[in-house]
């Protein structure tokens, strides 16, 4: 998915837009004919109709509409003043969002975004005057929480590659994964492992088939290994279904929010120019010493390090090592209480004193509505 940008005619566009679109854009942008459109892609003219047709009517999709206006904008001059009867004539105020995504940025915030829509009840949204969209999942007790968020342009890229689909139009519009998009998903959560070491827990055959598996190498005590990850479902998500003896659920929503609020911080963080962050100095078995924060350069992944940082360092070591663990590295809860020597079934209280603590010490530094992810 990576390489360098493409050309169409004299007009450089990047890799990651489809040749479908591109066609699309020749056609009702430049005015070139179906027929030269499909001998210059060596194809048969219907092939070329029925993508011309398909995006016609995909232009209903807000964020498919401004992705292809903005690449008709950047890349594909039109030859004429007018308006060709085949451009459609929209109604809404055209958005010069500057679609400069390119491979790299497109899959790293891919990989992110759409792994917190495979998570069961979450989706994308996003309303005309938003300059980011935000991914929110709902919570067992019917309220939601905000996962993630992401700059306009990287969802306008993904919903014009078929990532995602609107769900449901209206004022603010929300966005679902799509069948490819979970295809991609997997595809680039493949690219990004360096080595298939094995996976960290067995896992039931039948279960397999309802879940999106993904793999992540982390460093402890001076050795890497591989933990296998359920994508569409967090240790965090599973607990917060749980009752206690009482009947009452195991994890509050404020609780879930906040081991939610660590975890995208900690994966902004690794974005960020200085991404060999050493998180194991945080772990009981890791090395003990100064907690300083990272340096990095971008303001937002350098500000997500400092407040995953702080965060660690007020929990300490035991509390810090459950979440670094359970919200972060997403272990299941067996395999952190194995590794930390912990009994059975003694996880999951730690845990849950442990964002208890966590919540405490946002809603004491930020206030219990802040701070602003990314």
């Amino acid at each position: 998915m990576g390489g360098q940008a493409q050309y169409c005619g004299t007009y450089e566009i990047p890799n990651w837009v489809p040749k479908a679109a591109q066609r699309y854009l020749q056609h009702t942008q430049q005015g070139i004919s179906i027929r030269a459109v499909a001998r210059n892609a060596g194809c048969h003219a219907s092939t070329v109709l029925r993508q011309i047709r398909r995006y016609e009517n995909l232009r209903d999709d807000p964020l498919v509409d401004e992705a292809l206006r903005e690449l008709g904008h950047q890349h594909f001059p039109s030859k004429t003043n007018n308006t060709t009867k085949e451009t459609p004539v929209m109604s809404a105020p055209i958005r010069h969002t500057e679609l400069k995504t390119d491979d790299a940025s497109l899959n790293r915030e891919g990989r992110r975004i759409l792994r917190r829509l495979c998570e069961t009840g979450a989706v994308l949204a996003i309303a005309p005057e938003m300059e980011k969209a935000v991914v929110v999942r709902d919570l067992p007790s019917g309220e939601t929480t905000r996962t993630a968020v992401v700059d306009r342009h990287v969802a306008q890229a993904m919903a014009l590659k078929d990532w995602i689909n609107c769900v449901k139009a209206g004022r603010i519009a929300r966005y679902g994964i799509t069948t490819a998009g979970r295809a991609a998903l997997k595809r680039l959560l493949a690219d990004a492992e360096d080595s298939n070491t094995g996976f960290a827990e067995a896992q039931a055959p039948f279960g397999d088939q309802h879940r999106v598996w993904g793999e992540k190498t982390v460093s402890e005590g001076g050795s890497r290994r591989a933990v296998r990850y359920n994508v569409a479902e967090s240790p965090l998500a599973a607990l917060a279904r749980r009752k206690d003896k009482n009947g009452e659920r195991f994890l509050a929503d404020g609780l879930v929010a906040a081991g939610e609020r660590l975890r995208e911080d900690f994966e902004l963080a690794q974005m960020g120019p200085r991404v060999a962050q050493n998180w194991e100095r945080f772990l009981t078995g890791g090395a003990r010493g100064g907690f300083a924060n990272d340096s990095g350069i971008g303001d937002g992944p350098s500000g997500a390090r400092e407040r995953v940082s702080v965060a660690l360092k007020d929990l300490g070591p035991g509390l810090g090592d459950v979440v670094l663990r359970c919200c972060c590295y997403l272990e299941g809860m067996e395999t952190a209480e194995r590794r930390m020597g912990w009994s059975a079934r003694s996880g999951k209280i730690v845990l849950r004193i442990a964002l208890q603590r966590l919540k405490a010490h946002y809603d004491e530094t930020y206030g219990p509505h802040g701070p602003m992810i990314g």
